[in-house]
């Protein structure tokens, strides 16, 4: 029987990865003019090209892409500089949904809940305020690919994964993570995870290709809501 329920944060537990994204471009183009890059990116075209990759991964991309290298100090400090935005930002628009509440408050009951996610802690924290699911996972049971490793990562990289198992004292196997994204998904089944793909916050239109690429990457099933994942956890 599935113990722990590892879930995904951004545009998984609440719809942040649009307006993360209106803070997080105008950083980027910054980012990207003071290393010497011409290419700019408007906030939509970010997200279609990011997701699921935290900052710190998509400045190293992009820069390379641009055959540029960056040192560890500038990018420590554009990285802390995007995080500033981004958690302000989302700390203002976000709002509590109870189609994310109620079924998440219900699987807590029987389930440990646990957030894994390639986002800042920071971000984590203004987000989970903002939203009203700070108690149901606090901030014991969050793990960072950019603040909880020894080296920052970023999904797909499943690193996350295993350190949020081993820091559980959980197996791949007691556990059910629930992913949004592909680099998301694919982190989490390289970790060995049983893996639901959720599309609840996916932009409709985008909804038939992602459920598609989720599939490709061997999770188990694919869902429209929380409710539906709870559906998925009674099954197993």
């Amino acid at each position: 029987m599935t113990g722990t329920v590892l879930c995904d944060a951004d545009g998984n537990l609440f719809p942040s990865e649009e307006p993360a994204f209106v803070a997080s471009a105008d950083v980027t183009n910054a980012f990207l003019a003071a290393v010497g890059v011409d290419r700019r990116y408007e906030a939509e075209e970010l997200r279609l090209a990011t997701t699921g990759k935290n900052f710190r991964t998509t400045a190293v991309d992009l820069a390379r892409e641009a055959g540029v290298e960056v040192t560890a100090d500038v990018l420590q400090h554009w990285v802390q500089a995007e995080a500033d935005a981004v958690t302000r930002y989302l700390g203002e628009v976000l709002r509590p949904d109870p189609e994310v509440r109620g079924p998440l408050a219900r699987m807590a009951q029987t389930h440990a809940l646990a957030a894994v996610s390639s986002s800042a802690l920071r971000r984590l924290d203004a987000c989970f305020r903002a939203t009203g699911i700070d108690d149901l996972l606090p901030a014991h049971v969050r793990f960072s690919a950019e603040d909880s490793l020894p080296v920052p990562t970023s999904k797909p990289d499943p690193a996350v994964y295993l350190f949020a198992c081993a820091s559980l004292g959980v197996g791949p196997d007691d556990c059910l993570a629930v992913e949004d994204s592909v680099p998301g998904a694919t982190s989490a089944v390289r970790a060995g995870i049983p893996t639901v793909g959720l599309l609840q916050f996916v932009q409709p239109a985008e909804r038939a290709q992602r459920e598609a690429d989720l599939r490709a990457c061997g999770v188990l099933d694919v869902v429209g809501s929380w409710a539906a994942v709870e559906a998925v956890l009674r099954s197993r």
